[in-house]
Formats: structure tokens, sequence, C-alpha cells
């Protein structure tokens, strides 16, 4: 039998042996809704179950774009059996460096999560054991972050670590008992306090990275109130993120800040005078923070999806016009003189799939820069951040009746 054969039944094999994951009841909560889902459904941090169905179908049928991202994501080094954590008891991250513990934590959590994924789409359990291996390794080590970086580092690790739990706590009931609590209290005291600080003034990738964690911790810790604490950020920082002109002459101010004045907020968005759809707060800095933006904002929104909350609506014309706004530049199209001086740092990352998804496979709304971007990036891998194979999970993905709304539409 070809490799290619015996890689596809091993694959279509596994469809009958992971285990089912049935629903649990959620509302249908309209947009503006604060309340938290009726009952948490797992797996349903950033990916759903019957997404994760559709990625094993794609895979073993041998599709693309899914054959090559699922290629991808297994010959990584964080694909390997013989992967080694090295967790710390503190992590210390001051700015504009990565000390070893930092990069360890940042690069463990991932893995972790890739484990988790190579447990759901190969059926394989020396997958799940290597995750396991991983979380039990920092549950049973790290207290706390420290310096400037605390807050960034923690989001990012804490997004991972979360989406790992969640797909390994849902199917692997080998994972139980005192090492699910001890790794649910790391969360709550080494992570939850860093990505729930006020951090309003700061620019605003920090916000949206550490609620995309946040929401993603509420999820597998059933915690009703820092999901709805999430929430309400979500909708406080996504519009004082990027600018649509129905907010005014000027963008909306951060929350809670200090930042008001026409003067405060030009200097705020890196010198930027002229506000146009689409335009986000770091698009002056580099497209490589508004990436990271879109991407916490997309994973927050998704979250919520397979929660039962539509975010997605709320912001849908928001979120579609940033999108298009830096597709278009990243692609290469020459930025007016208007724009950041007529010079752009075109740095963006893997970071557009699970927005695209939604809207256009669930919304179908148009993003022709959008979809050339996503196609020119695939397979795209990750970001060693906090974004991770989410052409493989979310590319042409929108999920079914029993994630949400109807026939997964908006």
């Amino acid at each position: 039998m070809s490799v290619r054969r015996s890689v596809t039944a091993a694959l279509l094999s596994s469809l009958f042996l992971l285990p089912a994951c049935a629903p649990a009841a959620r509302d249908s909560a309209a947009p503006g809704d604060t309340a938290g889902p009726v009952a948490f459904r797992h797996p349903g941090v950033v990916v759903s179950g019957s997404q994760l169905k559709a990625v094993r179908a794609h895979v073993a049928a041998g599709q693309e774009p899914w054959k090559s991202a699922f290629a991808a994501m297994r010959v990584s080094r964080y694909a390997s059996l013989g992967y080694r954590p090295a967790p710390a008891a503190v992590v210390a991250c001051p700015p504009n460096s990565g000390p070893p513990a930092c990069l360890a934590e940042r690069e463990d959590a991932v893995a972790a999560y890739t484990q988790a994924l190579l447990w759901q789409l190969t059926g394989k359990p020396a997958h799940a054991a290597k995750a396991v291996e991983i979380m039990d390794a920092w549950s049973a080590v790290v207290k706390k972050h420290t310096e400037g970086n605390a807050d960034l580092q923690t989001a990012w690790a804490g997004s991972s670590w979360a989406r790992a739990a969640d797909l390994v706590h849902a199917t692997y009931p080998q994972w139980g008992g005192p090492a699910v609590q001890r790794f649910k209290w790391m969360l709550r005291k080494a992570y939850l306090p860093a990505v729930t600080a006020k951090v309003p003034d700061y620019n605003g990738n920090w916000e949206l990275a550490m609620t995309d964690a946040a929401m993603s911790m509420s999820v597998f810790l059933e915690d009703r109130t820092v999901f709805e604490a999430a929430l309400r950020r979500y909708r406080d920082r996504v519009p004082a993120y990027f600018y649509l002109a129905s907010d005014g002459d000027l963008p909306k101010a951060p929350a809670a800040g200090t930042i008001d004045t026409a003067d405060e907020l030009g200097t705020y968005w890196f010198g930027q005078r002229k506000y146009v759809d689409g335009l986000g707060q770091e698009t002056c800095r580099n497209f490589m923070h508004v990436g990271y933006s879109l991407a916490a904002t997309a994973h927050i929104a998704e979250t919520a999806w397979h929660q039962g909350i539509d975010l997605y609506t709320e912001e849908a014309d928001r979120l579609t016009a940033a999108l298009e706004f830096h597709a278009r530049y990243q692609l290469g199209e020459a930025p007016p003189g208007w724009l950041c001086g007529g010079k752009v740092e075109r740095t963006m990352g893997p970071d557009v799939e699970v927005a695209l998804n939604h809207l256009g496979n669930r919304m179908h709304r148009e993003l022709p820069y959008t979809e050339k971007l996503a196609a020119r990036q695939r397979p795209a891998g990750t970001d060693d951040l906090f974004v991770a194979w989410e052409t493989l999970t979310h590319a042409g993905n929108p999920g079914t009746t029993g994630d949400r709304g109807e026939d997964g539409d908006a």
C-alpha cells in the first residue's frame, strides 16, 4: 500500500475512534447581549467539534488546502512526539526582548495545541498524551509572569494553553482529576490576573490579545463572570482600534483611558491624521501588530460564536473594512501619501483565516483582497506566539447547525 493510501486509511479510521462530544444547550443571544451561554460547549475555544470533523474528512480525502496544511503541521517541530517542554517558575519578559523562559512558554503552549490537534485529526492517543505531558509540566511549576511584557506574554501563551486544554479535556478522559484541577488553578493564578489587567492607553493589540486569552480560558474554566467581562472588553476595544466613518471625525477613544483629544488620538494612531474605513490604531506602526489584532478579534468572536453569542454581526462592517484595507496594501498596492506618509510596513502574519471564514463563508460577504491574501499565505502555519494552523482549522469551514444558528449562517 502506498504511503498516501495508508495515511488516508488511518485518517478515515480515526473518524470512528475519537470520542463523540454532545453539544451542550446554549442560547441564541442577540447582538449586544451581555449574558454568557446557557451552558458551555466543548470543544468550543476558537475551533468546534463539527469543524474538526470536517477537517478530518477533507484531509482523509486529500483535499486542498487542508491536505497541505495538515502536512505542514505534521512536519513542524511542534508535532514531534519527542518534543520536550521547558517550564519555568517565573517567566520574566521585559519589553523588546525574548529571554529563554518567554520563548519556551510560548512555544510549549503552541506545541500543546499542535499535539491536541494531531490527537483530534489522527486519533493517536500518543499525541493527546504528549499534549498532557506539556501542560502538566507547566502547571506543576509556573507561578507568575514579571517585567514589562508580562501581560502580553501571558495573553499569548494563555490563549494557546486554553485551546489545547479544551480540546484534550473534551475528548481524552485519561487527562482528569487532580491534573486537570492543577492546570485550571494555574490558569486562574498565573494567567487570568494578568490578562484581565487594565491597560487602556497601551497599543490596542495588547487588550485584544488579553481578551482573547480571557475569553478562551473562561470557556475551558466554565467561568461565566470572566466570559461576560471579555464580551464587554471586546465591545469597548474593537471600535477603538478599527475606524469606521460612522464613528465621527475622530476614532473612538479607548474606554477608561486618558487619550481623547484630537492631538492625543493622532499621536496614539502613530501620526495618522486622516481616518478612513478600516484603518487601524497601529496601521502606521506596522501591519504585524494590526495582524495580531485582527487575529485576536477573530478568536474572541469565533469562541463566542461557538458558545452561542454573535459578536461578529455587531462589527461585521468594521471587520470587513479592516481586513480589506490592510489586505490590499499587504498584497503590494502602493499607499497614498496621506496614509502613514506614503509608507507602510507589510509584515502581516497568518492572521486572516478565522475572520475570513465567518464573514465570507457564513455571512457571504465579498472580501476579494482578503481572499487573495489568504490564498497567498496558505497553508498558513504559526506565528510562534498565539496563531497556529488556521488554514487547517478554518479555511472554508463554517461548521454546522450544531455549532450555532441555521446551517452555521449568521
